[in-house]
């Protein structure tokens, strides 16, 4: 049998190169009036990062997956228009062999039925036992007000690699609105998993007790996919938070435990492995996660005990990016044995902009998420693939350094490329005082003391998508603080002179980052993915995230340029950096005719 196996993979593989020129040609007959007017890595549109060729992307990335070989995503999609209305949201298609380079189906679901016609919402994808995919995902319904429920999806062809075409079973919805839930606030399903009762499970977002209840994400079970019962214990409940969505819930690994087993269909979950529970409040927009222990006989979570957070109250957790993303969504990739991640990063500009633009809302790369050897965070690299990416190195340094005040241009670098780099700082001990209350808002304490306020240790780190006069430009930097006989590391992103623009978002972002710099041999890392009108930032080996949109004016002539700086008054080694220009992927386009 395993003799076999190359051959079979031939064939797998020259069957999908068919059926993705069949799936092109069939997407350029119906678009091809549009689609010359596309430009992908040309003035604000990104390169390289996952978006539709036109239209409005939404918040979630549902049930992202890979199936047989091959990587699906499946994403909120308004088919009618750049902004999310009018019209009601579909799920976008699109496939991939390497999760860099998409190529886009039809619309998986549109709200044609009794049970979703006002909006097929977020949902997630399930692989059944028998190999078959399942999509789980919240109906929209308008009658006399709102309904919110939760159907089912299977491949209308399981034998198709690429499983275009979807059937909405006619005995939906398989979970209705429960009645201590308001018909607005119960939606968002999550991939399904097995507890040891052999039973599936699934979370779903809720606000039970009325429109002023509480924030909950309640457990149903079944025996069969269809007929689904409400757990009586909800998996967590959050007073505070309001209403939270988009609920994600996954096992991560420990020392000495084998990766490539915690994926849910590999078998059932197991309480004595540490699990996630992320969850996104609609309040703040933002997406809050903490480590803790999930019990699958009782269906809780309870997370682990954190001196600086509530364990009652969500929005004191841990963030998977402390800038402008919301809704994520992970996947268990059992092809490479690891946990990716995806978050949608909508725009920041006006609407006017993204009607004129005709495309709205991109997803980060996706990331490779495991659990830190401190058992407290997560944390969070682009995947390997987008190395692939990589054409030119144009700069590679050993031991320079940055004095105080000074900014050194990385020559060759600009509006797409991967910059990585190492910071080393040769003395802590005149660092300032690090006050308690600042604890509580980091992305104040960046508002505050942004790239342009001189500090002692830091601000030091990146200025990208700048201009040759630096008047736009968007800083990436840290500052390190005395606290409590030890040090505190804040990461910035500043985005206040990002933009010449007036009508444009330019906040600052920030979150601590949790290390021992002095154990870390007083040196921390930054790795910055640069694409146009996106920045993805990762500090600390990726235990800091901070992802911004901006909008630069000089972009639009193709002339951004990327920077150190150290405006501490302490000198700043650059013990390492190196940086790539990044070639274009190939992400859902669609040719002129």
């Amino acid at each position: 049998m395993a003799a076999r196996l190359p051959l079979a993979a031939c064939i797998v593989a020259f069957h999908l190169c068919l059926l993705l020129l069949q799936s092109s040609a069939l997407r350029r007959l119906s678009e091809a009036a549009e689609s010359s007017l596309v430009r992908h890595g040309v003035g604000m549109r990104p390169a390289y990062h996952f978006l539709p060729a036109k239209n409005w992307q939404n918040a979630d990335p549902n049930g992202p997956m890979y199936h047989n070989g091959v990587y699906h995503m499946f994403y909120q999609y308004n088919p009618l228009g750049a902004m999310w209305q009018p019209g009601n949201l579909s799920w976008g298609h699109s496939v991939s062999r390497d999760l860099v380079n998409w190529d886009a189906l039809d619309t998986a679901l549109d709200p044609t039925a009794p049970f979703d016609y006002n909006g097929c919402w977020s949902g997630s994808a399930t692989i059944l036992p028998d190999g078959i995919p399942a999509l789980l995902y919240t109906g929209r319904i308008e009658g006399d007000k709102e309904v919110q429920v939760q159907n089912v999806a299977f491949p209308k062809n399981p034998a198709d690699p690429l499983l275009r075409e979807w059937v909405k079973p006619a005995y939906n919805p398989v979970i209705p609105l429960p009645a201590d839930v308001p018909g607005d606030s119960f939606r968002d399903p999550t991939t399904a998993w097995v507890g040891r009762d052999g039973l599936w499970r699934i979370a779903v977002a809720a606000k039970v007790g009325g429109p002023n209840g509480i924030a909950s994400t309640l457990i149903y079970r079944s025996k069969d996919f269809r007929n689904w019962k409400r757990n009586a214990l909800p998996l967590y409940t959050s007073r505070a938070a309001g209403m939270v969505e988009c609920p994600d819930l996954f096992p991560v690994a420990e020392l000495g435990v084998e990766e490539g087993r915690l994926g849910y269909a590999s078998g059932p979950a197991s309480s004595a492995v540490r699990h996630v529970l992320k969850l996104s409040v609609m309040n703040t927009t933002q997406d809050y996660y903490a480590v803790g222990r999930y019990d699958d006989v009782a269906d809780t979570f309870v997370p682990e005990v954190d001196v600086e957070r509530n364990a009652d109250d969500c929005r004191t957790w841990r963030r998977f990016d402390y800038g402008h993303v919301y809704a994520s969504k992970s996947f268990f990739d059992s092809s490479k044995n690891r946990r990716v991640l995806w978050a949608w990063a909508n725009e920041s500009d006006s609407q006017d902009n993204d009607i004129a633009r005709g495309w709205s809302g991109v997803q980060t790369v996706p990331r490779k998420v495991w659990l830190d050897e401190d058992s407290k965070q997560v944390r969070q690299w682009p995947i390997e693939e987008i190395e692939t990416l990589r054409s030119k190195r144009v700069v590679g340094l050993l031991g320079a350094q940055v004095n105080a005040g000074g900014v050194n241009k990385i020559v060759g670098v600009g509006a797409q490329a991967d910059v990585e780099a190492i910071f080393e700082i040769p003395s802590l001990e005149e660092a300032e005082t690090f006050q308690p209350n600042w604890l509580l808002d980091p992305q104040k304490l960046c508002e505050e003391n942004g790239a342009s306020v001189p500090g002692r240790v830091g601000p030091f780190g990146l200025l990208v998508m700048a201009s040759s006069n630096l008047q736009e430009h968007t800083a990436i930097f840290f500052r390190v603080f005395r606290h409590n006989q030890k040090y505190k590391v804040l990461m910035c992103t500043d985005l206040t002179r990002s933009s010449g623009r007036d009508n444009v978002y330019k906040p600052s972002y920030g979150g601590f980052v949790d290390i021992d710099i002095e154990k870390q041999g007083r040196s921390i890392s930054l790795r910055t993915l640069i694409d146009h009108s996106v920045v993805e930032s990762f500090g600390g080996g990726g235990r800091t995230c901070i992802t911004a949109r901006v909008y630069p004016e000089h972009a639009e002539n193709k002339n951004s340029h990327v920077f150190v700086f150290n405006n501490g008054s302490r000198l700043v080694k650059v013990s390492k950096l190196e940086a790539w220009r990044l070639a274009m992927a190939s992400v859902n386009v669609v040719h002129g005719g």
